[in-house]
């Protein structure tokens, strides 16, 4: 059963999730999860447990800097899915 959206009480709360999230993100783990459940438990890390897109704004700074926290793990990941992995692999290539 789905619990309720808690961002809007707090970022400290934990994070919503259904059985599906869950069975994605053991199948991502043990490696045998399929191309809907590799992205259901992307979408899920990035939009409900980082809150990569939600406002990180609270009245309460320890909130609002917990969401803060929470929304760069987000960021570092949507980046990495971004990056252009050729030319990250000539620049290191470039090191050597």
């Amino acid at each position: 059963m789905a619990t309720k959206d808690p961002l809007s009480v707090g970022p400290h709360l934990p994070t919503s999730y259904e059985a599906a999230d869950a069975s994605a993100l053991q199948a991502l783990q043990d490696g045998s999860a399929n191309e809907d459940q590799q992205k259901r438990a992307l979408r899920w890390i990035i939009e409900r447990a980082a809150g990569t897109y939600e406002a990180h704004f609270y009245p309460d700074e320890r909130f609002t800097t917990f969401a803060l926290g929470r929304a760069y793990v987000g960021q570092q990941v949507v980046k990495m899915l971004r990056l252009n992995v050729s030319t990250l692999r000539s620049m290191e290539d470039g090191k050597r």
